[in-house]
């Protein structure tokens, strides 16, 4: 018998596991001004230079297959992976604050240019399936 594959988009739900029930960010709120052409549906990345090792979270992020925008916030460059674009410097910091990001990474789903759904916090690489 064959392996089951998931797709791409449902491995990162998984990865991410449940929305934390202290996440500020609003679901449903229209995203703050940013620089980008909105896609119909995209992740956002908001992290800043304390984050640590983000390696797990921007390969899951990645994987699944949707539109990725980095948001650089808090002043102090961190390195996204190779072919990420990043929105740095005082508007990007705006744009975390705009959205009451409430700890870096965050990670928002987006649909439409509304956020559909949104995860705060570390990331440890498990799929959240204990939960």
């Amino acid at each position: 018998m064959r392996a089951m594959r998931r797709a791409p988009l449902l491995t990162l739900l998984l990865a991410l596991g449940i929305p934390d029930a202290g996440a500020r960010v609003r679901l449903g709120e229209p995203l703050p001004p940013h620089p980008w052409t909105a896609a119909e549906r995209e992740v956002v990345v908001v992290y800043s230079h304390d984050c640590g090792d983000l390696g797990e979270l921007w390969g899951a992020v990645l994987a699944a297959g949707l539109p990725v925008r980095a948001v650089n916030a808090e002043e102090v460059a961190a390195p996204a992976p190779k072919g990420v674009n990043v929105w740095r410097g005082p508007d990007a910091t705006a744009f975390a604050r705009a959205l009451r990001v409430g700890a870096y990474p965050t990670v928002l789903l987006v649909r439409e240019g509304r956020v559909l759904n949104a995860w705060e916090g570390n990331f440890a690489g498990e799929l959240g399936l204990g939960r």
